[in-house]
């Protein structure tokens, strides 16, 4: 019975069940933890013990691509086919197909086999939330190998032709980004295995130590985690949908409540995407070039800029700040090349890239005419307040709570993803 009860909380495997029983965590969220720690330990091996210079690049790229076989099939068992069956049917459009037109199908073989996926999710499971469910890798899927198609297409990717079998299955479904992400050019990728990334990026031929950026890094996972149990848990944003919180709390107070309870919500998305970039970094991936000190920046797959976000005067502001590697997708693919209506168009394909609950559109068509109004309102008056510094200082304290509270209500949806929750939430805001 107690294993019937442990399998029935995730699709992957249960043997760390004695540890969520302890803990009072989630199996799939132990399970999707004790994967990424694993994936930082065998970063730094994979750094120190296959370096470049003495291992070839088809041993780094196998050995990637077992490692992170063997973490998804962990996490998400026999779910873990739906990723392979993408990435080997994308891969068959890109040898296969004609380099003008293998962006059109390696788009809607990917974003519809992920919807499929998704709703089949949804009615599976009912409207189940499982925090680390197999489609999170399908999304990650779904960038990278849509980006390279239309890479390909544009010719950017000609120096390396068409990759390799081995090499696609390595850029997909390596260890460092297998769970979490972030999507990273091919181009990168391949210097990275080769050993050429920090050449490339420094013009120098030795590989500086990751150990500062990744020690920063663990250090605000750290706090996020701190955070997270002693901040959030008391915060938590399905109160907001309370019908007797809703009933019997004045108006201020469900601001309020409303504002902390989405400012909480956001640790868990900072400690993942911190997590996954300092992986990254313990294997030596991730250098971007010199900052103005003359030090390494770490930060070329980075996903978050914690604080551009919690300063942000500007709902653009924000956004350049968050998921920023899906940002640089989405322009990519959609933003700068449909012929009109660019912001509605990216906002639904985000949407659709999210998932199918109700919540994720109201948040992304909520999101269309707020950027509008926020680019507008920020044309037409922020010139005004630039004649002094404390005339600037006001006018950016006023802009951060506006976009604060726009930002509140325009994600609220997004985190409580149920269609009665976030109607009975804009209904009374």
């Amino acid at each position: 019975m107690e294993e019937e009860s442990v399998t029935f909380r995730t699709t992957g495997s249960a043997r760390l069940g004695p540890v969520s029983d302890f803990t009072g965590i989630p199996l799939d969220q132990v399970n999707f933890l004790a994967c990424q720690f694993f994936a930082l330990l065998a970063a730094f091996w994979f750094r120190l013990y296959l370096r470049p210079q003495y291992t070839s690049p088809v041993i780094r790229h196998a050995v990637a691509t077992i490692l992170g076989i063997s973490v998804v099939s962990f996490c998400f068992g026999w779910y873990a086919m739906h990723i392979l069956l993408l990435v080997f049917a994308c891969y068959g459009i890109l040898a296969w197909g004609r380099a003008d037109n293998i962006h059109s199908y390696t788009m809607v073989t990917a974003v519809g086999y992920l919807t499929i996926c998704q709703v089949s999710r949804v009615f599976i499971f009912n409207y189940g939330i499982l925090s680390t469910d197999f489609s999170g890798p399908l999304m990650m899927i779904t960038q990278k190998v849509t980006m390279l198609a239309f890479q390909v297409h544009d010719g950017e990717e000609c120096s390396y032709s068409k990759p390799s079998l081995l090499e696609y299955l390595s850029y997909n479904l390596n260890f460092l980004s297998i769970l979490v992400g972030p999507w990273n050019n091919y181009k990168d990728y391949i210097d990275f295995i080769e050993g050429k990334h920090a050449e490339r990026r420094l013009k120098r031929r030795e590989e500086p130590s990751p150990m500062r950026p990744v020690i920063q890094k663990l250090l605000i996972c750290a706090g996020c985690l701190l955070f997270f149990f002693t901040i959030t848990k008391a915060f938590p944003v399905a109160y907001n949908a309370d019908p007797d919180f809703i009933s019997q709390a004045p108006f201020v107070r469900r601001l309020s409540y409303a504002f902390f309870s989405v400012q909480a919500a956001r640790s868990k998305f900072y400690f993942a995407w911190t997590l996954a970039d300092a992986i990254h970094n313990a294997a030596g991936y991730g250098i971007r070039g010199l900052n103005e000190k003359g030090e390494v920046c770490w930060d070329l797959i980075s996903n978050v800029n914690i604080w551009g976000i919690e300063t942000a005067t500007s709902f653009k502001s924000f956004i350049d700040n968050w998921n920023i590697q899906t940002g640089i997708w989405l322009k990519s693919v959609c933003y700068d090349r449909v012929p009109y209506y660019h912001t509605a168009f990216t906002f639904v394909l985000s949407a659709l890239w999210h998932g199918v609950y109700p919540g994720y559109y109201f948040t992304f068509l909520t999101g269309i005419p707020v950027t509008l109004a926020a680019r507008a309102m920020r044309r037409n008056f922020r010139h005004h307040f630039l004649c002094s510094h404390w005339v600037k200082l006001a006018y950016d304290l006023v802009t951060w709570a506006a976009t604060h509270l726009a930002i509140c209500y325009t994600v609220m949806p997004f985190l409580l993803l149920y269609l009665g929750h976030s109607r009975t939430f804009a209904e009374l805001s």
